[in-house]
């Protein structure tokens, strides 16, 4: 008997400090910036910082000819480094208009070596980072393209690839 009452008494004092809620400076703070980034999800348009156009079906994007993400720092990346991913589909019409686009893109500033695709198809552009410049909470992923589609007709967009996702996961 005297246990359950200790145990009740324990729960009594214990209560308030487990059910305490969170500041809006918590909150916040406890947020991480996401690692990975799908193009199709409505709640990422916040860290699509420029060059992506409108989500279509639910699970992409038109690029321009130059286009930035904010992605975040994922835990340990400031020791061992990171990959930084771009998954994406380039239309036939991409290939058959201009043979071939190369992807280029900098971290924070930081330039990685470009590749070039020739084939329509789903591609990866995957490139390490090093650790030296992962030691903020998240970083601006660049991307650039050396050829885009002109505008035609009603459509004036200038259009690169199809972006699909983009990632820094670490290594």
């Amino acid at each position: 008997m005297r246990i359950g009452i200790g145990l009740a008494l324990a729960l009594l004092v214990w209560t308030p400090v487990a059910c305490k809620k969170k500041s809006p400076a918590q909150a916040v703070e406890n947020k991480r910036i996401a690692t990975v980034v799908e193009m199709g999800d409505p709640r990422a348009a916040g860290q699509l910082l420029s060059g992506f156009y409108d989500i279509e079906d639910n699970a992409w994007r038109w690029t321009g000819k130059q286009f930035v993400v904010e992605l975040g720092t994922p835990l340990g990346a400031a020791g061992r480094g990171a990959t930084l991913a771009l998954q994406f589909t380039v239309p036939p019409v991409v290939i058959e208009t201009n043979g071939s686009v190369t992807v280029a893109a900098s971290v924070d500033g930081n330039a990685l070596p470009p590749e070039t695709f020739s084939t329509a198809g789903e591609h990866s552009y995957k490139r390490d980072v090093p650790a030296s410049i992962l030691g903020g909470d998240s970083v601006k992923a660049t991307f650039t393209l050396d050829k885009v589609m002109t505008p035609t007709g009603a459509d004036q967009r200038q259009l690169g690839i199809i972006a699909t996702t983009a990632s820094l996961i670490r290594k």
